[in-house]
């Protein structure tokens, strides 16, 4: 399997188990209705560990463009890779969105709440307040992507640097599961811990443009945040990770 189709089919499922666990919680008349912000966390956290042990073995298992671009900050992947594995998270975002989608149709429709149906393909904060919530994504993706840096980089000897390993698919996918959950449960309350690009803008887009019944609007005046707060985050942890190293 090349790396592409390997981070469209990881992401996919990423987004098919993590939106569908918000779907499950939030929709009306569903089987898991109000059960809450913990079975979002732990299947959110199961929906990562499903894409990184699917996409691991072929592409490293990014799912996230901030990890995709935190590893190639670090000097752990080629930045001529970067465009193709974001394109690569988008498309598999959008499709495990639409996914959601399919599985949940009749529930969309007895939802009135055009809120919690954005909240199924999107993040929204809490409270709204610009500069906190950009500075919680920041965190978060901080957290992840500093976290995953040394779980999947370099190991030493007494001689220095002695080996780097490249992508999360060294890894097995627990750890990152882990890892995912532990900032869903500290840090997520604030603004839903999109911390990943493709996966807050794949799956809004299809909110966008798929037909919901009385959807209402997509929260564009909000989407950059979790786009652009997770690129910042990354970037600061990839350079402390370096100066660490």
């Amino acid at each position: 399997m090349s790396p592409f189709i390997a981070e469209i089919l990881g992401t996919f499922f990423l987004i098919l188990f993590g939106g569908g666990v918000v779907a499950n919680v939030v929709l009306t008349g569903t089987k898991g209705n109000n059960s809450g912000w913990i079975v979002i966390t732990f299947g959110w956290g199961f929906a990562v560990f499903t894409g990184v042990a699917v996409a691991g073995p072929f592409s490293g298992a990014h799912l996230n463009p901030a990890v995709t671009i935190g590893l190639a900050v670090a000097g752990l992947f080629p930045w001529a890779d970067v465009g193709t594995y974001i394109v690569a998270e988008m498309i598999g975002a959008m499709l495990g969105a639409l996914g959601v989608f399919a599985c949940y149709k009749t529930h969309f429709d007895a939802t009135e709440d055009k809120g919690l149906k954005l909240a199924v393909f999107s993040t929204g904060p809490a409270i709204r307040n610009t500069a906190n919530n950009f500075i919680n994504e920041v965190i978060g993706t901080f957290a992840l992507v500093f976290v995953i840096l040394y779980l999947s980089g370099p190991t030493f000897s007494a001689n220095g640097l002695e080996n780097v390993q490249i992508g999360l698919g060294t890894l097995g996918a627990w750890p990152v599961a882990v890892l995912v959950t532990a900032i869903g449960l500290s840090l997520g309350g604030t603004t839903g811990y999109a911390i990943n690009p493709a996966r807050d803008l794949g799956p809004r887009i299809m909110h966008a443009i798929l037909p919901i019944k009385d959807k209402g609007d997509s929260d564009w005046g909000y989407s950059w945040i979790p786009v652009v707060a997770p690129i910042v985050g990354c970037i600061i942890a990839a350079l402390l990770w370096k100066a660490l190293v």
